[in-house]
């Protein structure tokens, strides 16, 4: 880690130097490409020079134990150390934690798909409350969300449901949502009083930019038609809803949530660049299989995540044994003990690779 913090300090330099270069200033791309990196290396040289600082301290406070005989001095010395020893444990978390590679998608805005498995009627019900619960933690971050498009089962649930979240690091958090969701409860259609299992498919998106995704005209075949609301009714009288269908890779997206075609068209077109960007990175992620089995956010999909348990007052997330009982706050929306689990496990792992 020392190595490769003097390292991150020369290079601090280096662009110190070159950004007083009149040749790099003069070369506008150049110049911002380095103004970027050199404020991204701020925070690391700060704590390093901390870090440097507190580690001559102990070595100064331990030698002055060595040759100090006054008792009152010696106490005095020993808090002093015991208190520098504490604070160069947490600098050298914080300093490891810095040297982790960033995932690029953590600052992007991300696209949600909760669709109902197995469990019939429940499963589509625990998919709405499910989308309700991101949409109040995503209220108390301030993030906005957005529905693009939905399929409801007629009594208050969802086949499917897709939506955006627009805000902060949302993709840093929700990333480990997906996989599936299973939920234990005595469904409101069970006179029995009966336990029944079923579960609900998460797949957690990063919005992909344009320019990230470059899509073919002639690789798309766009369909329109008419809404269709429960049981098959049609919505509204016009084809403004949106079908199309990714000819290359056989992806299909459809959007009848608006009543502007164009609308749906713009919407249909933002899922299938996060489609064919999550594609891209899974196949990426596949070339480096052993990688992938220790990153939690990026976990095989069909992988039984966690589990609701409505009796027990439990939630329980299967990837790292963590367990807390209190549902009722998180289908509330209180996911942030949860989340800062779910990170700090993600970053001991990656400690570990390093």
């Amino acid at each position: 880690m020392l190595q490769k913090l003097e390292e991150i300090k020369n290079r601090y330099l280096e662009l110190e130097k070159a950004l007083s270069d009149p040749q790099i200033i003069s070369n506008s791309s150049r110049f911002q490409e380095y103004v970027k990196e050199h404020s991204d290396l701020i925070p690391i040289v700060e704590a390093t020079n901390e870090y440097e600082q507190v580690i001559k301290q102990i070595k100064d406070t331990e030698e002055l134990l060595e040759t100090e005989e006054d008792e009152d001095f010696l106490e005095l010395a020993r808090d002093e150390l015991d208190s520098l020893t504490k604070r160069k444990d947490v600098l050298e978390r914080n300093l490891q934690l810095m040297l982790i590679p960033k995932d690029p998608n953590d600052g992007k805005n991300v696209l949600v798909e909760i669709r109902a498995g197995t469990g019939g009627d429940e499963a589509g019900l625990f998919a709405a409350e499910l989308f309700r619960m991101y949409t109040k933690y995503s209220d108390q971050h301030n993030w906005k969300t957005e529905i693009i498009d939905s399929h409801s089962t007629g009594v208050g649930g969802f086949k499917e449901i897709i939506f955006g979240v627009e805000g902060k690091d949302a993709y840093r958090h929700l990333k480990y949502e997906s996989g599936v969701h299973r939920v234990q409860r005595v469904p409101v259609t069970e006179s029995g009083g009966r336990i029944h299992t079923s579960a609900v498919t998460v797949a957690v998106l990063p919005e992909a930019e344009e320019v990230e995704i470059e899509i073919e005209p002639e690789d798309l075949r766009i369909d329109f038609f008419r809404s269709s609301g429960p049981g098959g009714q049609s919505v509204n009288t016009t084809d403004s809803a949106v079908r199309i269908t990714h000819i290359p890779t056989g992806i299909v997206v459809s959007c009848q949530d608006e009543k502007s075609q164009h609308k749906n068209r713009s919407k249909a077109m933002k899922v299938l660049r996060a489609r064919l960007l999550d594609q891209m990175q899974r196949e990426q992620e596949a070339e480096r299989a052993q990688e992938r089995k220790t990153q939690i956010g990026t976990g095989d999909r069909s992988e039984k995540i966690r589990t609701y348990n409505f009796p027990q007052n439990r939630l329980t997330d299967h990837r790292i044994n963590f367990s807390i009982y209190k549902l009722e706050a998180i289908m509330e929306g209180d996911l942030d003990e949860v989340f800062e689990a779910l990170i700090t496990a993600d970053q001991d792992e990656m400690l570990k690779q390093l």
